[in-house]
């Protein structure tokens, strides 16, 4: 992710809605909006409503995602999550509920991850040019990772709750908070409330590489999304599913990434070892019941490499899908879970 970390460019998972005019529905086709946001791009497909509702529906659209950015965006300064790392306090610090619960889901699948999926991995993020801060110049070397990871640690960050209010609690003044592995899937959700806030029953909404849905399409089957193959050909598909009311999300590591010192560097970062990955799981695709919890799975289970992610994914029940490198191609992997999704869309 780019400003809160959301990952423009990585739009592993892409939407199979064809040619929709944004200022047009019919009953054979969903009103489309879409914008920029977070760096990345959102995107709302709507069933039954009319497209006059669309000015002011892609209005309050833009303005929910803007509010967002501002609470968990690690690109401005000013924002709440900015305000939280900056303080140079281990009292706890009062937070909205919304913030709570994203870093409550986040330290939870951190827990179920062997803290593979890691929030306050910010400063490593920072360090190896994914973050606010600019690209090395040089790779850095290992007292430079060192320094970075002894901030680190989901260990040192907790969520009280209590009488109404929330707050977060450090106990390392420098510890930094980096929400960017979580926003996409929070804001989709977001926007999912918004839906349901206007009445509409029948949607399909994404942030980035997240999305969550409702209802059924206008051809009155659930919403079809379409799985990106690993490659840099936008619309190459490698699988298509029916998420028939769940979130949905999707981490890889062979879009948003850089050259450095004659190495390919991913963004994903391994918190064990302070690194960008370099193992074969190329793709990690994540359905549950929120895009929230799918966002925060992928990550985690991206980190963790093929076989230890697997062994988690068949422990948890999750829906899953690999993409793994295989010399000059490709395998892929799915858990029982998921096979019941791809076995309802029409491939």
């Amino acid at each position: 992710m780019k400003l809160l970390g959301l990952w423009a460019g990585l739009l592993a998972v892409i939407l199979t809605l064809a040619g929709c005019d944004n200022a047009q529905t019919t009953a054979s086709q969903a009103l489309v909006l879409e914008g920029k946001t977070m760096g990345t791009s959102w995107r709302v497909s709507l069933a039954e409503v009319d497209a006059a509702r669309a000015p002011a529906l892609r209005q309050k659209i833009q303005a929910r995602l803007d509010a967002d950015d501002q609470s968990l965006s690690t690109w401005k300064d000013d924002s709440a999550l900015m305000r939280f790392n900056h303080a140079r306090t281990t009292a706890p610090w009062p937070v909205d509920e919304a913030m709570a619960d994203i870093v409550t889901e986040s330290l939870r699948v951190g827990a179920k991850t062997d803290n593979a999926m890691d929030i306050t991995i910010g400063p490593l993020v920072n360090l190896w040019g994914f973050g606010p801060d600019k690209q090395p110049v040089k790779t850095p070397d290992q007292a430079q990772i060192d320094a970075a990871r002894a901030r680190t640690g989901l260990s040192h960050l907790k969520v009280i709750n209590g009488a109404g209010q929330q707050w977060l609690q450090k106990d390392m003044p420098d510890l930094y908070v980096d929400l960017s592995t979580v926003g996409e899937g929070y804001a989709a959700d977001h926007l999912a409330r918004l839906m349901e806030e206007e009445g509409i029953s029948r949607y399909l909404v994404s942030v980035g590489g997240a999305l969550a849905s409702r209802g059924m399409n206008p051809g009155g089957h659930p919403w079809r999304v379409a799985i990106q193959k690993p490659t840099d050909q936008e619309n190459a598909v490698q699988a298509v599913v029916d998420i028939n009311g769940h979130g949905i999300s999707t981490s890889g590591s062979y879009r948003n990434y850089y050259e450095l010192d004659g190495k390919r560097l991913s963004h994903v970062i391994d918190p064990a070892t302070g690194r960008p990955i370099t193992h074969k799981l190329v793709s990690v695709t994540v359905i549950s019941p929120t895009a929230l919890e799918a966002d925060a799975w992928d990550t985690g289970l991206m980190v963790l490499g093929t076989e230890r992610a697997k062994a988690v994914a068949l422990r948890e029940k999750l829906a899953v899908y690999f993409i793994i490198r295989d010399g000059d191609g490709f395998t892929t992997w799915m858990s029982p879970q998921f096979k019941t999704f791809i076995d309802q869309a029409k491939n």
